[in-house]
């Protein structure tokens, strides 16, 4: 079954980029790419090597809840585009050895079983075994080293 991978909403991000507080409430911090390791969230690339990013606290859940994890990510400082929802694997999720990807069901909460630790090459397989457990809804891709939210996995239609 293909599977699709998706990005962070422009909408979101250029409220983030203006200024918006994230979710502790604290402006996004600025900082300068180094051109490695600073996966934007929005284009699903690395933030170009002397660019401005953002550094700030994330959730990518509406509600709090006991499985709505906050942490860390990073997005380009300035307008970048955002990656359309593909069945390709996007560039950050090229950039590691391995990944952590874990299932979710409608109302958000985690189902059991479904996490696991698996290299880029295996991702798009891993997804499709996930999906054919019917109660998860989408996948959370997210760093398997630090736990940094990268990206959200749907079935495709």
């Amino acid at each position: 079954m293909p599977v699709l991978f998706h990005a962070l909403s422009t909408d979101d991000v250029r409220k983030l980029q203006a200024g918006q507080t994230d979710y502790y409430g604290q402006v996004p911090e600025r900082a300068v790419s180094d051109g490695d390791g600073t996966p934007c969230r929005h284009c699903l690339s690395d933030t170009p090597e002397g660019e401005t990013m953002l550094i700030l606290s994330y959730r990518p859940f509406h509600e709090d809840q006991p499985y709505a994890e906050v942490g860390p990510i990073f997005l380009c400082g300035v307008n970048c585009e955002r990656f359309e929802a593909s069945e390709y694997l996007p560039p950050i999720l090229r950039t590691s050895p391995d990944y952590l990807i874990k299932g979710y069901s409608a109302d958000d909460r985690i189902v059991y079983g479904t996490g696991q630790i698996i290299a880029p090459d295996n991702m798009v397989s891993a997804c499709d075994g996930i999906f054919e457990d019917t109660d998860v809804a989408y996948i959370h891709v997210r760093s398997a080293r630090n736990n940094c939210y990268q990206c959200k996995v749907t079935r495709a239609a």
